[in-house]
């Protein structure tokens, strides 16, 4: 096979804007440098942060023309110097990385650093092997480093239908907490009640959070709340939290301002911060410790991805609409036929 003669299709945007900006390119491939590893693309896993970063409303900034996407999953077509861990043929699944413009992962083709890639567990179909990452790595870190959810603990999850949502509460379960989850609509309630989850509020019909919790809680209080959402939430929240509790914000789902429950705060001795899966990622021990733990809980079968639906490669735009539509249960997942 010549290298040097392989394109890559790639979606990429040369502008902020909605799911129309989005265009599909032929581009040449080159050559894996240093420490670099070409992917043949078999399954692209999608995000909320995808959305938010062609609108120009993400943490990180699009430099155009800009590439997007955080997972997916291949086989390695080829390996540059210096590169050990792979070869050719291996099945791999892929980490998010902190620079989406270059190595986003919308592309029949990608070329990557090998410190971004990790081998495919035999256990999961390729749909589930690019949904793994992103929601674990965020939910492992919110839930058990920054949150350190334990066995007997009770945490709130919020936006519980979410991918990230969905393995938080997988996560918490495999540590021995109780959970308790909220999500927007009745619908959305009745789906995770199908899946196993026990307490879930539907925040359309239990409008008050604080009494919603009440309720579940029996007298009793939240250790942690891992919240994706924001908004005045946050204020009915800190009134259920336990002295001494910890709260993760991950999320700024709602357009409302968030309200800084100092009084709560200050009388319940909260603990309040911010986290984004960057904080895993780019802390050598956290990303060992967290990577170990998600191989380890997806071969025990603790840890599972849930897929909402699956479009074509070629069907990109309608992909990026049903994400942006909210009405998913857990991931959305692009194929390509290579």
């Amino acid at each position: 096979m010549s290298f040097n003669a392989l394109q890559a299709k790639t979606w990429r945007f040369n502008s902020i804007g909605d799911t129309d900006v989005l265009t599909l390119e032929t581009l040449p491939v080159a050559l894996p440098a240093a420490g670099e590893v070409l992917i043949q693309m078999k399954t692209i896993g999608l995000n909320r942060a995808d959305v938010m970063f062609r609108r120009g409303t993400y943490i990180q900034k699009a430099v155009f023309p800009s590439r997007l996407g955080y997972e997916g999953a291949g086989i390695v077509l080829a390996i540059g110097e210096g590169v050990r861990q792979f070869s050719p043929g291996d099945a791999v699944s892929i980490l998010p990385t902190d620079n989406l413009a270059k190595y986003g992962t919308y592309a029949d083709k990608l070329l990557i650093p090998e410190t971004f890639l990790v081998q495919k567990p035999d256990s999961l179909s390729w749909e589930e092997a690019s949904s793994i990452w992103m929601q674990y790595l965020t939910a492992w870190g919110g839930v058990i480093h920054a949150g350190g959810v334990s066995k007997g603990k009770t945490i709130l999850i919020t936006a519980a239908s979410s991918s990230v949502g969905l393995a938080a509460i997988q996560i918490a379960e495999a540590a021995g907490a109780k959970v308790i989850a909220s999500t927007q609509t009745i619908e959305k309630k009745q789906r995770l009640l199908d899946l196993g989850v026990k307490n879930v509020i539907a925040t359309e019909d239990e409008p008050d959070l604080y009494e919603a919790l009440v309720l579940r809680l029996g007298g009793e209080h939240l250790d942690v709340a891992f919240d994706a959402v924001g908004g005045p939430h946050i204020e009915q929240i800190a009134k259920a939290m336990s002295v001494g509790g910890t709260m993760v914000m991950h999320g700024a789902l709602s357009p409302e301002i968030t309200p800084f429950p100092l009084k709560v705060a200050l009388r319940k001795s909260l603990t309040m911060r911010g986290f984004l899966f960057l904080e895993v990622l780019h802390d050598p021990v956290l990303r060992e410790q967290a990577r170990r733990f998600i191989l380890s809980s997806i071969g025990a079968g603790y840890l599972r991805p849930v897929i909402d639906c699956c479009f074509n490669f070629e069907d990109m735009h309608d992909a990026q609409r049903y994400l942006e539509s909210n009405q998913q249960i857990g991931k959305i997942v692009v194929t390509l036929n290579t």
